[in-house]
């Protein structure tokens, strides 16, 4: 996208956000900026999952920084008086004044905002659309690893809930993740035999983190194929489940391709392999 592309699609952003005539769950859905995944689909050869990245994060803050007015005053607009109530319109304002926050904390490099939502909520939605900004802009910081561990202790006996509390930190793009993500499958929470934990974890960090996964050093294929070959164990099922991240490394630049055919091929000379992963794993090296 060039310079002059993006700021009118910046502008165009601007004019629907600012239209108080549109649903606010409309706007909030406009403001929902194509993932990495969808964008590598797009290209369709010699993806460059980094490069996808950082061209990403330009165009968010370009939207960020040229609608930064608009995202607070729609901070204040939607933001919710009284009770919760989950009918659509204040579902859509929720969404509206959640995605309006993630930007201005982006422009303003500040996540305070944020952080006084996760206090303040009283509801999981916003708890948890405030945990996954202060994840995704400042996974390092104190303030999230505190956000996280009360969350977690809210939650500890909401299996759903805390689902999303693992998925939600497998999304943090880079190459760090991987680093996280196998400290998370030794969290006392986290089990190889929960198919619903495992796919939480591990699947949303294989089909959802593109930098996270693919890495250059092809460390994530071999987590996973790893990964796969122990499950396979235990539920061959979600092993092949598992699998089917796989499936795109023949559209990856060079150099990942490469390191993506070797932890394939390891997993493939492996002898006490499912008939349900050895199919997927034939068919994706096909």
């Amino acid at each position: 996208m060039t310079q002059t592309s993006s700021t009118a699609t910046v502008d165009i952003i601007r004019e629907i956000i600012s239209n108080d005539a549109l649903e606010p769950g409309y706007r909030a859905l406009c403001l929902a900026i194509p993932s990495e995944a969808d964008i590598a689909r797009e290209i369709g050869t010699d993806i460059d999952p980094d490069a996808i990245h950082k061209a990403r994060n330009i165009f968010l803050d370009a939207v960020a920084n040229g609608c930064r007015g608009e995202f607070s005053n729609l901070c204040a607009s939607m933001k919710t008086i009284g009770p919760f109530s989950p009918d659509a319109h204040s579902a859509g304002r929720r969404a509206l004044h959640n995605a309006a926050l993630s930007f201005l904390c982006r422009a303003d490099g500040d996540i305070a905002a944020a952080a006084d939502l996760f206090t303040t909520a009283d509801n999981l939605t916003d708890r948890a659309d405030a945990l996954n900004i202060l994840v995704q802009l400042s996974p390092k910081s104190d303030t999230t690893a505190n956000a996280l561990s009360q969350f977690k202790n809210m939650f500890a006996d909401d299996p759903i809930v805390l689902d999303k509390w693992f998925s939600i930190q497998a999304l943090v793009p880079g190459e760090t993740t991987l680093a996280r993500v196998i400290q998370l499958t030794r969290d006392e929470k986290f089990s190889f035999e929960n198919p619903n934990r495992v796919r939480a974890l591990i699947g949303t960090f294989t089909a959802g983190n593109a930098t996270g996964f693919n890495r250059e050093d092809g460390e994530g294929y071999q987590f996973l194929c790893g990964v796969i070959e122990k499950i396979d164990g235990i539920n061959p099922q979600v092993a092949a489940r598992l699998m089917t991240a796989m499936r795109s490394w023949r559209l990856l630049e060079p150099k990942r391709k490469a390191k993506a055919l070797d932890a394939l091929s390891t997993l493939a000379r492996k002898d006490a392999i499912s008939r349900d992963v050895r199919d997927i794993l034939e068919r994706t090296m096909a």
